[in-house]
């Protein structure tokens, strides 16, 4: 193996810790926030400076996750091939390299952006890496409720880049991800039951089985739901938002059914995946009525 090689392994298995599907999602609905925070288009500079900073903070937490959780990732089919999994990274260098990224990334918002985004997304790290990794995740079946305040704050990070401030509909943004993380993360559960057994931690299908998991997907939809129509009854949007979240919610709320009622794991992996298309659309949905209300 030459040296050109081996170092673009290295580099490929560095960015697998920052965990990029996961990290341009949450950049993503960061990025919404920041065009939702100003009626007319936001300072491209604080834009993308705003942007790398944010990733840079996530892939830092995700870093620590994925070494907080080695041993478990070991032991799950889904994860076991993450390179702390493997051992090909060890945890001085995941700790080096959690350090720089997110270093660099507390520079970029202090100096480019603002200090409250970069407190607010140090905050954001703290939240995830420490308190849901290693608190919360092993110690209840709630964790993905309890914990999941830190992965819905993209869109008021990215609000509080442009506005310097995070209002109620910064924070309506923020209730809708946080409504929409258990039925995403359940659905992934259940078809993974198996792998979460193993793994030892306290997963709700695990703990309380199918049915009540089930039950609690459907639950927390119709939750979730009824809070994406939020945006249209403070008038932070439009016809266009209204209509897409209706639409959007209702084939989630068919997913969510067939779950409850006819229960697969095909069924299951199938409302993982709309899941992520869901919020997307969502969220794109907003941006678009944002500068097309009527």
């Amino acid at each position: 193996m030459n040296t050109l090689t081996v170092r673009t392994n290295r580099i490929a298995q560095y960015w697998a810790l920052t965990k990029p599907r996961v990290t341009q999602l949450a950049v993503f609905c960061a990025v919404i926030g920041m065009f939702l925070a100003t009626p007319d288009l936001p300072n491209w500079e604080i834009v993308v400076a705003a942007t790398i900073g944010i990733w840079l903070l996530a892939g830092a937490a995700f870093a620590v996750n994925c070494l907080v959780e080695r041993e478990i990732d070991s032991r799950m089919a889904r994860t076991a091939r993450r390179p702390m999994a493997l051992g090909e990274i060890s945890v001085a260098q995941t700790l080096v390299f959690s350090g720089v990224i997110g270093g660099i990334g507390m520079w970029v918002l202090y100096n480019f952006v603002n200090p409250l985004t970069m407190w607010l997304t140090f905050a954001t790290f703290v939240g995830y890496a420490v308190i849901y990794t290693m608190l919360l995740k092993p110690a209840t079946p709630q964790n993905i409720v309890i914990g999941g305040l830190s992965g819905a704050m993209p869109p008021a990070l990215g609000w509080a880049a442009i506005a310097n401030d995070v209002p109620m509909q910064a924070w309506i943004l923020v209730l809708i991800i946080f409504t929409w993380t258990p039925p995403h993360f359940w659905a992934l559960a259940l078809y993974r039951r198996d792998d979460y057994a193993k793994s030892g931690l306290p997963m709700l299908p695990v703990t309380h089985g199918l049915k009540f998991t089930q039950f609690h997907i459907l639950l927390y939809t119709i939750v979730m739901v009824a809070t994406t129509m939020l945006p249209f009854a403070v008038q932070m949007s439009g016809l266009i938002y209204l209509v897409s979240a209706a639409v959007l919610g209702a084939v989630f709320l068919w997913h969510a059914w067939r779950i409850y009622r006819h229960y697969t794991d095909q069924i299951a992996r199938k409302t993982f995946t709309y899941s992520i298309v869901y919020l997307s659309l969502l969220f794109a949905a907003l941006l678009v009525d944002h500068y097309l209300k009527f």
